[in-house]
């Protein structure tokens, strides 16, 4: 059996009362909702009769008055209740007052009818001459509370209970929701502006027999009826180019994927992608039209000429993105070349920079780690990353002009990757050949390889046009806009260890 509380205990006693005056603290019907508390706060016509429901955040008990807010799910309001007022069919007005003084918590959800005034404070309030229980809640809320220096005590902050009980979260703490708002606006306004383009969004499997599309290790299930073993998709990329062959012009999904691998304040094993392709395009194109994207979406989000991170820290949008080859920028940031280096000499850099080598990664992650470490903070502004060493883009181009190169870029913001993007590889043979040699990695045991995907294989055969694809970090783009610093704070439920039981 759970543990109770003294809260709890009390609550469900309460419960009970309510059941034996016969009224049901989880009542079916549907409660008549006339406007809600945004909407008064807009346009507030004194004596104007409303009837609005949510949950009850605050109560003062007067004797024969009491004051409390309701918060619903645009605000909240301050309702004001007093023994003499109550108008019930099923009670009488004392009985009706003094059930809501003894039975009825903070938490509780109810809905309240009455008028709107304004107190001696000015302050909008409903005086209520009807309520209804509409759920009865048996937990205490967390009592944030504030002193006259608006100095806030009680706050529930601590990280691991808020990303546990995000319900709580959302009930006690305004901001949260408010990213959470804003979430949904970026995605919005991302979709605008794809359909403005002509672009259609698709749908592909979450549930893939090759975990194709990245380097990744994936999480594995099993298919009871087919027999066979099934990944959580780590990538969407080579549905989407099927589709691109199947003569879709422009094709974007918002994918939810999954990878097996380490979690920190920029990684959670479930993660959003907005993945695009666009036919007879290149990345030149594509660094135009992401330009192009994320100003619209910080013009629409932000509406400010710069994002102030911290002190002294800001970050333009409008200027244009510059344009930095990734061995340049390794160069400037660790005084290496390391163009042309073999993995032995690579290895040998990383361990002057004090770099901690893995001697089961490949020679492109040892690039990246290079990048990551000793490159990547440096670029605050919007940046584009570009010409990756081949090794490092199995799926893309490559350099029309530059030998050993690859036709990609990555958007590089506050240090972040946000996108990465590329011209991406239609000559099947090349292709083919590039899935083997990722296949030799498998030999050193990393968790690296890439799967041969026979089948997308077949489908470049067939032909697929010069294509540019990308690959927009959400998560991350999400807290850029909204200033958190870990990707728990824009993901309503992060994943998590189980909780110990008690």
């Amino acid at each position: 059996m759970l543990h109770l509380s003294e809260q709890q205990i009390i609550r469900i006693k309460k419960l009970n009362q309510l059941k034996l005056l016969g009224i049901n603290p989880y009542p079916s019907e549907e409660y008549c909702i006339t406007t809600t508390i945004v909407n008064i706060q807009k346009k507030f016509t004194e004596k104007e009769t409303v009837s609005i429901a949510g949950r009850l955040i605050r109560l003062r008990i007067l004797g024969k008055a009491s004051f409390g807010e309701i918060q619903d799910h645009t605000g909240r309001i301050q309702i004001y209740l007093t023994k003499n007022h109550f108008d019930s069919e099923k009670m009488g007005k004392e009985d009706s007052y003094n059930i809501f003084k003894k039975l009825i918590d903070i938490g509780d959800i109810i809905g309240v009818k009455g008028f709107l005034f304004k107190t001696k404070m000015n302050e909008m309030t409903i005086h209520v001459h009807r309520f209804t229980l509409l759920s009865k809640s048996l937990r205490p809320l967390p009592q944030v509370k504030m002193d006259q220096n608006k100095k806030i005590y009680d706050a529930f902050s601590n990280t691991e209970q808020r990303y546990r009980m995000r319900y709580v979260d959302l009930i006690v703490n305004d901001h949260v929701k408010e990213i959470f708002l804003k979430r949904t606006r970026i995605i919005r306004e991302m979709r605008n502006f794809l359909d403005k383009k002509g672009y259609i969004e698709v749908d592909t499997p979450a549930l893939q027999s090759i975990p194709g599309g990245a380097v990744a290790r994936p999480f594995v299930t099993y298919h009871n009826s087919l027999g066979i073993p099934l990944y959580l998709r780590i990538a969407n990329e080579l549905y989407l180019k099927r589709l691109i062959i199947g003569g879709f012009h422009g094709v974007y999904e918002f994918s939810k994927n999954f990878r097996n691998e380490g979690m920190d304040k920029i990684h959670n094993p479930e993660f959003t992608v907005l993945e695009l392709y666009v036919a007879y395009k290149d990345y030149y194109w594509m660094m135009k039209f992401t330009e192009e994207l994320m100003k619209w979406i910080y013009n629409k989000i932000v509406q400010k000429k710069d994002i102030l991170i911290e002190e002294n820290k800001k970050i333009n949008f409008q200027n244009p993105f510059p344009r930095i080859p990734i061995l340049n920028a390794i160069k400037t940031h660790t005084g290496f070349d390391i163009k042309d280096m073999e993995e032995d000499d690579l290895r040998k850099v990383c361990k002057q920079l004090n770099i901690e080598e893995n001697l089961k990664i490949s020679k492109a992650k040892l690039i990246e780690t290079i990048f990551e470490e000793k490159c990547e903070k440096h670029y605050i502004n919007p940046t584009f990353i570009i010409d990756y060493p081949l090794e490092m883009s199995p799926l893309t181009k490559k350099h029309r002009h530059k030998k050993n190169l690859s036709e990609r870029f990555e958007l590089i913001i506050n240090g972040q990757e946000i996108a990465n993007a590329y011209s991406e590889l239609n000559d099947p043979i090349d292709q083919l050949e590039r899935f083997r040699e990722q296949i030799k990695l498998s030999e050193k045991k990393t968790d690296e390889s890439m799967f041969i995907d026979k089948d997308f294989i077949r489908a470049l055969e067939f032909g697929m046009p010069p294509t540019a694809g990308i690959g927009i970090g959400i998560d991350r783009l999400v807290m850029l806009l909204t200033k958190q610093n870990s990707i728990q704070e824009v993901l309503f439920f992060p994943q998590m260890r189980p909780e110990p039981e008690k």
